[in-house]
């Protein structure tokens, strides 16, 4: 046993250290072996999926470019109808959720009317909408609402409206779009306050239509006034007074 163990300890510290330097360095390669040995078809899989996504980005992108390009028409079409309370509707109802007696901010009023051609002598349909009080202004003896409403024309299709209403003079509203004939319709309408809530004229401005208005709805207006009046063949809906299938 003395000898055993004096032959072990006689062993160069040399080759102790070569060995265990090999071994390490085994090992080391090893590791490196397995870190750069990936599936090639792996990483080809990898490139073609960031391929693809970065294709499909560069696409969608080109895309929303084209339609933000695009126009629509700009050309301006006038029109002007008369929008008329004739009593005989219930409107408007007066909701006041301001809990005030008198008017007050969030106070509703949904109201639908007749509206007839400029020159009066058509029913062309009804208005529908309600309004939203916002201020109420003592020292005109008016109110600011907030009105959101609708043209409804029958065949000719509608015409959506938005914006300030001042009971006292005249304003304008957004035209936020149409149906029918009016479809893709932008631009504003000039409400004119003739008796209020009763009579009203309005001229719009369209733009974004694809086609003329027709010739039935660009005749000459009756000068606005407190006392105009739909012609009583209008009024009574009677044949050949009326638009197409008009709302009602």
């Amino acid at each position: 046993m003395a000898v055993a163990s004096a032959s072990l300890q006689s062993i160069p510290s040399h080759l102790k250290l070569s060995r265990t330097t090999r071994a390490t360095t085994v090992a080391a390669s090893n590791l490196l072996s397995f870190k750069t040995s990936i599936n090639p078809a792996f990483s080809q899989k990898l490139t073609t999926n960031v391929n693809v996504s970065a294709i499909r980005k560069t696409f969608s992108v080109k895309s929303q470019s084209n339609q933000s390009d695009s126009s629509r028409p700009a050309n301006v079409h006038q029109l002007c109808v008369y929008e008329i309370n004739e009593r005989d509707r219930g409107s408007p109802a007066y909701l006041r959720l301001g809990e005030k007696r008198v008017n007050s901010l969030g106070d509703l009023v949904p109201f639908t009317n007749k509206v007839y051609s400029a020159d009066l002598q058509t029913r062309l349909g009804i208005t529908a909408g309600i309004c939203i009080l916002i201020k109420n202004m003592p020292e005109t003896k008016g109110d600011r609402y907030e009105a959101i409403y609708s043209f409804h024309l029958g065949d000719y299709g509608q015409i959506a409206v938005q914006g300030a209403y001042v009971t006292t003079e005249d304003t304008y509203l957004s035209v936020t779009g149409g149906t029918g004939i009016f479809a893709g319709a932008y631009g504003q309408v000039k409400l004119q306050q003739l008796v209020f809530p009763f009579k009203l004229f309005y001229t719009f401005y369209l733009q974004g239509l694809s086609a003329d208005l027709p010739p039935e709805l660009l005749v000459t207006p009756v000068p606005p006034s407190p006392a105009v009046e739909a012609s009583p063949a209008a009024k009574a809906a009677e044949p050949g007074a009326t638009a197409p299938n008009y709302s009602d």
